[in-house]
C-alpha cells in the first residue's frame, strides 16, 4: 500500500507550475513520469519540452517522427500534463543536437509555448548528468546553463532544479547523490498507460527499456523507502 501524504511533492501548491525538458519523447515518462502525473493530480502545471524527435533506423525497426509525435501527446495525456511540445522535428535523420549548444540554451530559456519564460516555473526538471547518451548530455548542459540564477527583473530563475535519469543510465561511471525521493506508489498505473502509448520504444521481456524492466527499478526504488513504487532525483538547486 502505499504511504503517499497530502503533501505535494517538493513543496509545491496547485497552481505552481514545473517544465520538464526531455531529449526525446518518451523520456519525460520512463524518467519522471509517476511524478509528473501526482504533480498533475495535485492541481500543479506540468510543461514537457521535448527537445526532438528524429527520423531513424531503429534495433528491428525504423523511428517515424509522426508516429512518435502521436505516442508523445498520447503519453502526456495518461500523465495529466498540462501542455507539451516536440521543438525540432527531423525528417532526415541528420540532425545533431549535440552541435547545437548555444541553440538548445535558446530554446529552453525561450521557446514560445514550454520554456523558462513561458512557464516561468517553480520546478525544472531535467536530464541528470550522469547519462551516457550523447543527446541527454548535451540537453543537460544547456538547461543547467539556462537555470542560472539571475537577478530580479531578468530571466526567470527556477528555485528547484532536479535530475532524472533514463532506465538505461543505471549502468554509469558517474556517480550522483540521488537524495531526493518521491512515492509514485498511487500514480504508477498513470506511468504504465503512458509507456504502453510508446509502442515503438519499449521492448518485450525484461530488456532495459521494458516496461517490467521499469517496474522492477520503481518498485526498488519505493521498496526502498517502504512504498510500493518510487522515483528518484538529483537535487541540482533546492531554495526557500
Amino acid at each position: 500500500m502505499s504511504n503517499e501524504s497530502s503533501a505535494h511533492p517538493f513543496g509545491l501548491a496547485a497552481g505552481d507550475q514545473v517544465l520538464v525538458v526531455a531529449p526525446h519523447p518518451d523520456d519525460e515518462t520512463i524518467g519522471p513520469g509517476g511524478t509528473l502525473a501526482r504533480l498533475a493530480a495535485a492541481g500543479i502545471g506540468v510543461h514537457v519540452l521535448c527537445v526532438t524527435v528524429r527520423a531513424a533506423k531503429m534495433w528491428g525497426s525504423h523511428s517515424d517522427p509522426n508516429t512518435r509525435l502521436a505516442e508523445f501527446e498520447t503519453a502526456c495525456k495518461a500523465l495529466g500534463v498540462t501542455t507539451q511540445t516536440i521543438a525540432w522535428v527531423d525528417e532526415t535523420g541528420e540532425l545533431d543536437i549535440t552541435s547545437k549548444q548555444r541553440d538548445l540554451v535558446n530554446l529552453i530559456e525561450s521557446h514560445d509555448e514550454c520554456s523558462l519564460s513561458a512557464v516561468r516555473p517553480e520546478a525544472l526538471v531535467i536530464p541528470a548528468a550522469g547519462g551516457y547518451h550523447q543527446d541527454h548530455q548535451a540537453v543537460f548542459r544547456a538547461a543547467f546553463a539556462a537555470a542560472r540564477i539571475h537577478g530580479p527583473g531578468l530571466k526567470p530563475t527556477p528555485r528547484m532544479v532536479l535530475g532524472y535519469r533514463g532506465v538505461e543510465d543505471r549502468w554509469s561511471a558517474d556517480s550522483e547523490p540521488w537524495w531526493v525521493h518521491v512515492d509514485i506508489s498511487a500514480h504508477w498505473g498513470d506511468k504504465e498507460e503512458a509507456l504502453r502509448a510508446y509502442g515503438t520504444q519499449m521492448r518485450p521481456g525484461r530488456q532495459p527499456r521494458s516496461l517490467a524492466h521499469v517496474r522492477t527499478i520503481d518498485a526498488a526504488t519505493g521498496g526502498s523507502h517502504c512504498w510500493e513504487y518510487g522515483e528518484s532525483f538529483v537535487p541540482y538547486r533546492l531554495s526557500w
